[in-house]
């Protein structure tokens, strides 16, 4: 029995932008390895004081209230700026994996908008409900990309 092996060098480049929020511990923006990219999960912070838009907490940390909206339009924004500074675009977007708080509450509003961004795309994806994110967000998004 003959066995054969390739090994195939891969490049590989680590990705971190000044245009998406900073991430929370040891990990990159993005990866890339060969003609993909990875992204790390991606919130709705904003890149520039990290505030999370529409969300109101009390005095505890709490949360009041949050705009499922407001927070799915910077969410996509965060995204789209790490996929243009890894030199990939919206349109090769090939899978997404979006986690929200509150699927009961937030998915109508949410696949509408998601709609709006990903007609013409038709990237697979996968929504679940998770208890909570490591900030006070109701959504991110876990993304996978080509590079051409």
């Amino acid at each position: 029995m003959k066995i054969c092996v390739r090994f195939f060098y891969m490049t590989q480049q680590i990705i971190n932008t000044g245009s998406a929020a900073k991430p929370l511990g040891a990990y990159p923006h993005a990866r890339k390895v060969g003609g993909l990219l990875f992204l790390s999960g991606i919130g709705s912070r904003n890149a520039t004081d990290n505030s999370i838009p529409g969300l109101e907490l009390d005095a505890n940390g709490s949360i009041v209230k949050y705009d499922i909206e407001a927070e799915c339009h910077q969410a996509f924004a965060n995204v789209k700026a790490v996929l243009e500074a890894s030199g990939s675009s919206w349109d090769k977007i090939v899978d997404v994996t979006v986690f929200l708080t509150n699927m009961k509450k937030d998915f109508p509003v949410y696949n509408k908008i998601y709609d709006d961004y990903f007609k013409d795309v038709q990237a697979c994806r996968t929504t679940v409900e998770v208890k909570s994110l490591p900030t006070p967000i109701a959504i991110e998004l876990k993304v996978i990309a080509t590079i051409e």
